[in-house]
This record gives C-alpha cells, sequence and structure tokens, in this order.
C-alpha cells in the first residue's frame, strides 16, 4: 500500500511541474498596442490642430466659429481681430503645403490628405468670394503683407493648390497679393514678406517687381552680423525671427528668383552657407527635454521657433553635421512639450502661451490667428515617409548626447560675411 501511494505522489509531481505548454496550450498575454511611430505622432498633431481652422473655413463658418481672442496686450483690438482671418489662413497653410503637395502614403495618411485638400481648395474659394461670409479682404492694414506673404509662400510650396484653383480664383488671389502693395513694409523683417509676395508672383508667371526683391536682399545683406544670423533691422535683438521668417524666406526667395535672373549668385551661395550654420544652432538650441530658451518677442509662436530647421531639413538642406533622423527626433521633442500642456488647447483652438495658456508672454499684435505659425514645425511630412527623415531609427540629438556625458565635437562660430 506504502509503494502505491509513494508511486501515485510521484506522479502528481510529475504533472504540477509539467509545463502548459506540453500539451499544447499558450499562456494568455496582454496583446501591447502598436507603438504610434513619429510621423504618425506628427500628423496627430497637425490634424488636431489645423482641422477647426480648415473645416471651418471649407463651411463658410470660420468668422463664426473662430475665437476673437487678442493678446492682453493688445494695440488695437478691432483691428486686430479684422485682420486674423488671412493670418490664420498664411499661417495654417504655409505650414501643411508641402504634406498636401506629397503623394503617397498608407491608406489612412492618403485619406486624411485628400480630406484636406478638399477642404482647403473649397476654403481658398470661400476666401476670395465677396458674397461668402468667410470672404477676406488684404486691404485693410499692413499687418496683411505680412499674412498675403504667408498664403503665397503656401503657393509656392505647393504648386498642386495653385493647379487645383480655376482660372478665376488664380486671378483673385494673385490680385488679393497685389494688393498688398499699397503698404510699406516696416524697416525690418518685414522686407522680406514684400519680397516673398513678389517671388510668388514670379514663379507662377506674373509680373513681378526686382526693385521690392533687390532692396530686401541688399538690406539684409546690410543686417547680417555674422555666425549665421541677421538683425531683425537696425539693431540686433536675441529672439527667434532669424527662424520664424529671415533664413525660411531668404532661402525661398532666393530658389526663385535665382531661377529667374542670376545677378545674386554669389549673395545666394552666402545665404545657403549662413542657412546652414544657423540650422547647426538650431538643432544645439533644443535641450534633452525638448525645451529650449525662452527669449525674446513672438515666443508664443511656440514650435514655429523652429521653422528654419524644420525647413532645412524638408529640403534635404541639413549640413553635414546634422543627421535627418536626429533632426526628427529634436523636433518630435519640440512637438511634444510645447504641445502637451492640457491647457495648448481651449475648445480645439490654439492658446496664447508657450507651454499652455500663458497671457502675458503675448505680444501686442498677437490675436487668435498668431500661434498658428507653428504650424511650420511641420513641413518635413512634405518628405515621404520612405525618406531618411522618417526611416532611419531613432537618434540622439546633441543635447542629448552632451547632457549624457558621451564626448562630442566642439563647436566654432563661422563669420560667413
Amino acid at each position: 500500500m506504502k509503494i502505491i501511494i509513494k508511486k501515485l505522489l510521484v506522479c502528481l509531481v510529475t504533472i504540477a511541474v509539467i509545463t502548459p505548454s506540453a500539451f499544447g496550450q499558450k499562456k494568455k498575454t496582454n496583446k501591447q498596442p502598436a507603438a504610434v511611430s513619429d510621423r504618425q505622432f506628427w500628423l496627430q498633431q497637425m490634424d488636431k490642430m489645423v482641422k477647426p481652422v480648415l473645416y471651418n473655413l471649407a463651411k463658410d463658418s470660420l468668422r463664426i466659429n473662430m475665437p476673437q481672442v487678442t493678446s492682453i496686450h493688445i494695440d488695437n483690438k478691432e483691428h486686430r481681430i479684422k485682420v486674423q482671418y488671412v493670418e490664420v489662413l498664411g499661417r495654417v497653410l504655409s505650414g501643411i503645403a508641402p504634406w498636401l503637395q506629397l503623394e503617397g502614403g498608407d491608406a489612412a495618411e492618403v485619406a486624411l490628405r485628400k480630406q484636406y485638400r478638399a477642404w482647403v481648395i473649397q476654403g481658398l474659394k470661400n476666401s476670395l468670394d465677396s458674397n461668402a461670409k468667410d470672404f477676406m479682404n488684404y486691404d485693410i492694414g499692413g499687418q496683411q503683407l505680412v499674412d498675403a506673404s504667408y498664403v503665397a509662400l503656401a503657393f509656392i510650396r505647393a504648386p498642386w493648390l495653385w493647379e487645383n484653383l480655376d482660372k478665376k480664383n488664380q486671378e483673385l488671389m494673385m490680385k488679393s497679393i497685389v494688393t498688398t502693395r499699397r503698404f510699406k513694409p516696416v524697416f525690418s523683417n518685414w522686407l522680406l514678406f514684400s519680397a516673398m509676395n513678389e517671388a510668388f508672383l514670379a514663379k507662377f508667371g506674373y509680373a513681378w517687381d526686382p526693385m521690392r526683391v533687390d532692396y530686401a536682399l541688399q538690406q539684409m545683406e546690410q543686417w547680417y552680423v555674422g555666425d549665421g544670423m541677421y538683425k531683425d533691422g537696425s539693431t540686433y535683438a536675441f529672439d527667434y525671427y532669424n527662424s520664424y521668417v529671415i533664413h525660411p524666406y531668404l532661402a525661398t526667395i532666393s530658389s526663385i528668383i535665382g531661377s529667374k535672373v542670376k545677378d545674386y549668385n554669389s549673395m545666394f551661395e552666402k545665404v545657403k552657407k549662413r542657412n546652414e550654420r544657423y540650422a547647426i544652432i538650431q538643432e544645439r538650441l533644443i535641450n534633452t527635454d525638448g525645451t529650449y530658451p525662452a527669449t525674446g518677442r513672438s515666443i508664443v509662436y511656440r514650435g514655429g521657433a523652429f521653422h528654419h530647421l524644420a525647413d532645412m531639413a524638408f529640403r534635404k538642406a541639413l549640413p553635414k553635421q546634422l543627421s535627418p533622423e536626429q533632426v526628427r527626433c529634436a523636433l518630435t521633442a519640440v512637438i511634444r512639450k510645447t504641445l502637451e500642456s492640457p491647457t495648448t488647447y481651449k475648445n480645439g483652438w490654439l492658446t496664447i502661451g508657450l507651454y499652455g495658456s500663458q497671457p502675458d508672454l503675448g505680444d501686442f499684435y498677437n490675436n487668435q490667428g498668431s500661434p498658428y505659425i507653428c504650424t511650420n514645425i511641420f513641413l518635413p511630412l512634405g518628405l515621404p515617409s520612405t525618406d531618411a527623415f522618417w526611416a532611419n531609427p531613432a537618434a540622439k540629438w546633441s543635447s542629448q548626447k552632451i547632457w549624457a556625458g558621451e564626448d562630442f565635437p566642439n563647436d566654432h562660430s563661422a563669420d560667413l560675411r
């Protein structure tokens, strides 16, 4: 009897230690959701940001639904509200234009682009229709010289938009941009707004004014101070206007005008080298967590502070010191940091601030449309998913390497006069 019991115990122990897989059974596992790629994250953030603007404009309801919010430091509230519609149109379109121009992608992205293309074309038609609620005048103040240039920049970056406007609306758009010639630009980066409008006319076969272009180019050359940076007017300011406007505008203008005339070849070669140097500086300004120095005016433009770096990546013009993947990761960190605050949006619309709603950071010229210049950080979405910018594995950017104690090449200024 004892022998039988002993054998039975041995059998029970043996059964207990046999793994379930021995019987062909599988352990239950918690299925992990697929990781969101950087490109998917960018598309999600872009969609969230610009949808209220372009959906409402396509439905002729932008003036009805867009908040009439201005900075607490505003100089002329009524006027700033009047100009916010062209302002938001130009800022949004200039940022997503390369993506609208692109073809292909996965099914979800293709469907999203198709929807946005439809909204944008209908929205542009509404903005040019004097009988529409969302009709936009371009002649009610000097600010519209600024905003028209962003609309012009959008068409330059996405010729598809121009080609898909009918002839009547092309003429109306051209005349709207020409209308802003009546405004005298402020003696600052504003000279480039006039030049961009002329570059638009030159690109699409209209008569353009070489004097407006020449004045801007020659004056910016006078304002170059060294190490890839320009003064924004008579005095130098440590802000982000070299990125918001100066470098991206010079790069675009030089590309178009350089194809029309050869008078500026030597200047444009210097512009290219300065573009590269300032891209290096921009990348090094991005901290390990995506923050960056909050200095200078217009800081509420959030990721628009890296318009230039994003533009260089999109144009595949990055200097050899910067790999596309490290720039992608750095810009992703900026997007995440500047948009993660729960008060970044109010009822779906961007608030005035850098990290959420921070009204005191606003400037006297900021309205509800102003913060949308940050869409220009999304320019690399105009590169296909197969491009190295998106396809290469994640890489540390400069600050991450340096502050992790890794050895790293030193940095030196470059005059480039």
